[in-house]
C-alpha cells in the first residue's frame, strides 16, 4: 500500500527546524552558582517562575533520564503540572530537558519542547546565560512565545540575578569587605 510522502509522520528530512526561542544574558555570577540555583529543589522554588506565580513538588535528578518535575501555581488558583527529563545535563555548563520522555524513555504524550540552558563564563566572574526553547513545530514556537515566553523566561532571569545576589553560592564570595572610607 502506497503512502502519500506528505502526510507520511515517518517521512522526516532529518534537519533540524529552527523553531526557537532565545533568552541571552549576563548573570553577575559564576556558572557554578547558577547551576546550584537550578538544580537545588529549595532554590529553584524561589526564582523559577515570574511571580506571583510560584512552584512547588520540585523534583531535580539532573543526569540523562533524570527527572524534571514541578507544579506551577498562578495567583487565582490555576495549577500546570510540568513532567520532563534531563536528556543531558553538564555540570556547570549545559542541560537539556524535555517533556516528549518519562524517565523510562518512553513517549509522554504531545511534546511541548526541548529546553537548553549553557552557561559560558567570563573573566569578570559573570557568565553568560543562554536559554533555548526548541518546539517541533512554528505553531507550537508561536504559541509559547504568545504565552509570555520572552517576558516570563526574561523575569525569571532577573528573579535568579537577584537570589544570586543574596546566596552564599560556589564561587560567590561572601567574605568580602567594604573598603575603609
Amino acid at each position: 500500500m502506497a503512502q502519500d510522502t506528505e502526510t507520511n509522520p515517518c517521512n522526516t528530512d532529518g534537519i533540524a527546524h529552527q523553531h526557537a526561542l532565545v533568552l541571552r544574558r549576563v548573570i553577575d555570577a559564576t556558572p557554578e552558582a547558577i547551576w546550584k540555583a537550578w538544580m537545588t529543589p529549595e532554590l529553584l522554588q524561589q526564582w523559577f517562575a515570574p511571580r506571583p506565580w510560584t512552584i512547588s513538588d520540585v523534583q531535580v535528578d539532573p543526569r540523562s533520564g533524570g527527572v524534571f518535575n514541578f507544579v506551577m501555581h498562578g495567583p487565582d488558583g490555576e495549577r500546570f503540572p510540568n513532567s520532563g527529563i534531563f536528556l543531558e545535563a553538564i555540570p556547570n555548563r549545559r542541560w537539556t530537558t524535555t517533556d516528549a520522555f518519562t524517565p523510562a524513555w518512553e513517549p509522554a504524550g504531545q511534546p511541548f519542547m526541548v529546553a537548553t540552558v549553557e552557561l559560558t563564563p567570563r573573566d569578570d566572574g559573570k557568565t553568560v546565560y543562554v536559554a533555548t526553547a526548541r518546539h517541533w513545530n512554528a505553531e507550537t514556537m508561536k504559541q509559547h512565545e504568545a504565552m509570555g515566553f520572552h517576558e516570563g523566561w526574561g523575569t525569571c532571569a532577573d528573579q535568579l540575578a537577584e537570589l544570586l545576589k543574596t546566596q552564599t553560592l560556589p564561587g560567590r564570595d561572601r567574605t568580602r569587605r567594604e573598603p575603609a572610607r
